[in-house]
């Protein structure tokens, strides 16, 4: 299987990250493309590095006003007399139509929903080749390939159009689909992380040209919260073409995969012809997130599943935090995709 990469991911490295109140060291670190990237060679991948397509890609989805928040914002916020190392918002807006300052601090508020989106000096450079690698693959779909592994870091699910959120910025998964569309292709996308893909279900929520699909820990009591309940089906031309299912906290193997025949019911309903996985790992009985308790032998089920739809296929990194079996899991997910 190809796999994409770029070092310019390396970059970025956030200190700051706070739960119930309590601040501790932000988990999304860069030590995860190490462990990644050699478990991706396990199971057979070869890297590339991504060429750049540019921003129109990405400005597909995201807004101009956005990006250029996240191009600008870590050297406007070095201006402020007694700012932290990191660009962390303190106070937020209550609603998307509220009016939009001309302060740093207050554009952190509007664009950023929550502290584990810390941005630093290399955020911008890091996210922005992340969302040139899933570009990368879906071209390479797009062009023919069964399948693709894009290492896409930081991870990109919870980024909405104009908000980052939970470790996103860059919808890379979103970016992925959008430009498979633009191909001819008719994409879906099904989002594996334990965690609901907000970002990627307000994106396609009005919309009827990509199909959502959603399996994670039940937001009742588990991040994000407020998205990625069963009754969110999408609006306007996009009812139905969103599908959340959320679990049981502590759901295992066999619930999990009875799970995703239902979503693959719908991705068969909606004619897709290409798609793409939002492959968390998280879902992990190991994991530092506690959501799920899919096993590593469970993930290879996974992967033989999703094989099973017969569709071109992009994987595009999402969560999966370091742990001992992070590395074994995704090598479980690709090996076992390719052998099904």
């Amino acid at each position: 299987m190809k796999a994409i990469f770029d070092d310019r991911q390396w970059k970025h490295d956030p200190k700051h990250f706070m739960a119930n109140g309590a601040l501790s060291p932000n988990p999304e670190q860069p030590k995860r493309i190490e462990i990644l990237k050699a478990a991706a060679e396990a199971a057979g991948c070869t890297f590339a590095a991504p060429g750049d397509a540019g921003m129109g890609p990405i400005a597909a989805i995201h807004t101009a006003e956005y990006i250029a928040f996240l191009k600008t914002i870590y050297t406007r916020w070095q201006r402020i007399e007694g700012a932290g190392a990191e660009v962390i918002p303190n106070v937020h807006p209550a609603n998307r139509t509220d009016s939009y300052p001309k302060s740093a601090v207050g554009q952190a508020g509007y664009h950023q929903a929550d502290t584990a989106c810390p941005i630093a000096e290399g955020t911008f450079e890091a996210a922005y080749w992340s969302a040139q690698t899933a570009i990368a693959g879906a071209d390479l779909i797009a062009g023919g390939e069964r399948a693709a592994y894009a290492l896409s870091r930081p991870p990109g699910h919870h980024a909405f159009a104009d908000l980052a959120g939970g470790f996103c910025f860059f919808n890379n998964s979103g970016i992925a689909a959008e430009r498979l569309r633009a191909a001819g292709e008719r994409p879906a996308i099904l989002d594996v992380d334990v965690h609901h893909g907000n970002g990627t279900q307000g994106i396609f929520y009005r919309r009827a040209d990509v199909l959502t699909v959603s399996i994670h820990a039940d937001p009742a009591r588990f991040y994000p919260f407020f998205w990625g309940h069963a009754h969110e089906r999408g609006e306007a031309d996009g009812r139905g073409a969103n599908l959340n299912l959320p679990l049981e906290r502590g759901t295992g193997d066999d619930a999990y995969l009875k799970t995703m025949e239902t979503a693959f019911e719908r991705i068969h309903a909606f004619g897709a012809t290409a798609l793409v996985v939002a492959l968390g790992l998280d879902a992990h009985i190991d994991d530092p997130f506690k959501g799920l308790a899919v096993t590593t032998p469970g993930f290879a089920r996974i992967g033989a599943a999703i094989s099973g739809l017969g569709l071109p296929t992009l994987f595009v990194q999402e969560g999966g935090y370091i742990s001992d079996a992070l590395g074994d899991n995704l090598t479980h997910v690709l090996q076992s995709f390719e052998d099904a």
